[in-house]
């Protein structure tokens, strides 16, 4: 089925609908109990992939600011994330021997949760983040944060003062970048000679294999294979020269890039990982194909196990008051009565309501004070951090459902 619009990548115009996950609230779009009478704004969530460079990206857009000027999301509540940002910021430090000449940059840094790690190894950085209430949260930790979107013209300004940077870092933002070109041509300008890009994201094949399609939400414009995203770079003058697959957030890419011009010598890791997307069939339209399949199968189990919890009188909350979370309730549609709250560590989130849903966000202390026989994990991607730190609860008896990649109980 054609979805009938321009890739945003490459501007082919043969592009197929993968998946329709209905009409949906913003994700992070967390609601003020006071706020439940006024309306709550909803648009398409579809995702389609081009047929020209294989780029999977989602159909309707919403403008950046209203995604991202006041946001919800802090990386420094999850101690997963935490760690993965120490080890890598301390193996960047080693592998690229940088120091107080150096300059590190990242784009949509958050709390600062990664480049405070710079800051301690006293390697110069700057942060840059749209959201003004989360930049204030770094700049209190000693990150100096920027607050603006990225793109060219930024990056123009900066090298213009001659800030080029020798390692410009990107942790789950390049998806989020609703003009890739733009975005890419802005990482060109701001690399200096003989730098360093460095980027992560969810990983389309995971995406697609595990039927993440809760990964799947308004702020998520792109969903990179290493197909569609090599001639992206290309065209702007950069080399992928090494790629590394990472378990976090159900499956992830890190790319590593450098200027063309300077010939980098470019890793196995990356034909490698080509020829596998190309063995899987990631450049044919059938590969796509049993994805909604999939995602409604996986919708009709977790409402027949919901509904058969229900209908037995027991107590369900959930877990994780997450964009990811946001996505898979409101698709799937279970009675609001299902839960009985969420749960979240996130003292930014404790007090308001979820999306559409509008169940009411608790701290994780509710799951021993009111002890629901079974919590729904939509934070899944953290199921060893969260399951850990719930022992108590689940040797009281109580039990996580796990709805990706299938419904099980843990």
């Amino acid at each position: 089925m054609s979805a009938g619009f321009a890739c945003r990548s490459c501007g082919g115009q043969d592009t197929t609908l993968v998946v329709d996950l209905g009409v949906q609230p913003l994700a992070n779009n967390l609601l003020r109990p006071a706020d439940l009478g006024k309306p709550e704004p909803r648009h398409p969530l579809r995702v389609a992939v081009c047929e020209s460079c294989w780029l999977l990206q989602i159909t309707d857009l919403v403008p950046p600011t209203d995604l991202f000027s006041d946001y919800v999301y802090f990386s420094s509540f999850s101690d997963a994330m935490l760690r993965h940002a120490r080890e890598a910021a301390e193996r960047y430090v080693r592998e690229f021997s940088l120091g107080p000449q150096s300059h590190v940059v990242e784009i949509a840094s958050n709390d600062g949760y990664l480049l405070k790690n710079f800051v301690a190894a006293g390697v110069p950085c700057l942060g840059i983040e749209p959201a003004a209430n989360i930049a204030r949260v770094a700049d209190g930790h000693g990150v100096p944060t920027l607050v603006e979107f990225f793109g060219e013209a930024l990056a123009r300004r900066l090298a213009d003062e001659g800030r080029r940077t020798d390692l410009i870092l990107g942790n789950n933002v390049f998806a989020h970048a609703p003009q890739p070109n733009d975005f890419v041509a802005g990482l060109k300008v701001l690399l200096a000679p003989g730098g360093r890009i460095v980027l992560e994201f969810p990983y389309g094949v995971d995406l697609i294999e595990h039927t993440e399609f809760d990964t799947i939400y308004h702020e998520h414009v792109f969903y990179f294979t290493l197909t569609a995203l090599a001639p992206l770079l290309a065209r702007h003058g950069l080399v992928i020269c090494d790629v590394e697959r990472l378990p976090i957030h159900g499956g992830s890419l890190r790319i590593f890039a450098r200027h063309a011009e300077e010939a980098p010598v470019v890793a196995e890791s990356v034909a490698r990982l080509r020829a596998a997307e190309q063995a899987a069939g990631v450049d044919s339209a059938g590969y796509y194909a049993a994805f909604t399949r999939n995602v409604h199968r996986i919708r009709d189990e977790l409402l027949a196990l919901l509904a058969r919890l229900r209908a037995d009188g027991r107590s369900v909350a959930a877990y994780g008051a997450s964009a990811k979370g946001s996505t898979l309730l409101n698709f799937v549609q279970p009675p609001a009565d299902t839960f009985d709250f969420i749960a979240d560590r996130s003292t930014y989130k404790q007090g308001l309501v979820s999306p559409g849903m509008h169940l009411p966000i608790v701290p994780p202390a509710a799951l021993l004070e009111r002890q629901p026989e079974y919590t729904l994990l939509l934070t899944w991607n953290f199921a060893a951090e969260i399951l850990e730190q719930q022992k108590e609860y689940r040797a009281r008896g109580g039990k996580f459902i796990l709805p990706i990649p299938e419904v099980r109980i843990a």
